[in-house]
């Protein structure tokens, strides 16, 4: 039996697909596993080159058309197919690139909550930064909204960093993330958040 909701269209959603997002799809998806429940929201941070904002960058790597010679350091990712759910600009602009009824590919080797393969029941979330620094305010206003909207679709009960889903490989988004803001924004417990940034 699927815990996925059934497909709705209402105010904040199309199916899997937000509203309040533009909508850019990604090939690089599948589904969920049989039973998966949507319970963990994670973040992350990305930028391209890193420390680079503005750009078409992330979009053109999650639909598979990044000019792999456009930059150096794009050497080093050539190849990858990657994406997330959400992607989240400086100024707070909200993208989407795959259903979130869909798993998505962006959180990788994973383990959380006693569950491994985050991807199977997760939806990720990427804020156009650098891990370790900060992050704007726009970003923190979408993001909490997001949340919120996720949260009433789906039976979040957790939200997480990459960082602590990918201890020693992954660190975003890193300690310039403000976790006690988006938990007072949304007014969700501590119980949701990772231990130590609670």
């Amino acid at each position: 039996m699927s815990l996925a909701p059934a497909p709705t269209r209402d105010g904040l959603w199309d199916g899997g697909w937000y509203r309040f997002a533009r909508r850019l799809d990604s090939p690089n998806y599948g589904p969920r596993p049989p039973g998966a429940a949507v319970d963990l929201l994670l973040i992350h941070s990305i930028s391209l080159p890193p420390g680079q904002y503005g750009g078409d960058e992330v979009q053109r790597l999650f639909t598979n058309t990044l000019d792999w010679n456009a930059h150096p350091y794009f050497k080093s990712i050539e190849g990858m197919q990657v994406s997330s759910h959400f992607y989240v600009r400086r100024n707070g602009e909200l993208w989407q690139f795959v259903s979130c009824d869909e798993r998505a590919w962006h959180a990788g080797v994973s383990s959380y909550r006693g569950r491994d393969n985050c991807n199977d029941d997760s939806v990720g979330i990427e804020l156009e930064g650098l891990e370790g620094a900060s992050f704007e305010a726009a970003q923190y206003e979408t993001l909490g909204s997001l949340c919120a909207a996720l949260g009433q679709r789906y039976p979040v009960q957790h939200i997480a960093g990459h960082e602590h889903v990918a201890p020693g490989r992954k660190a975003d988004p890193g300690p310039g993330f403000q976790w006690a803001e988006l938990q007072q924004t949304l007014g969700w417990s501590s119980r949701y958040f990772p231990e130590e940034t609670a």
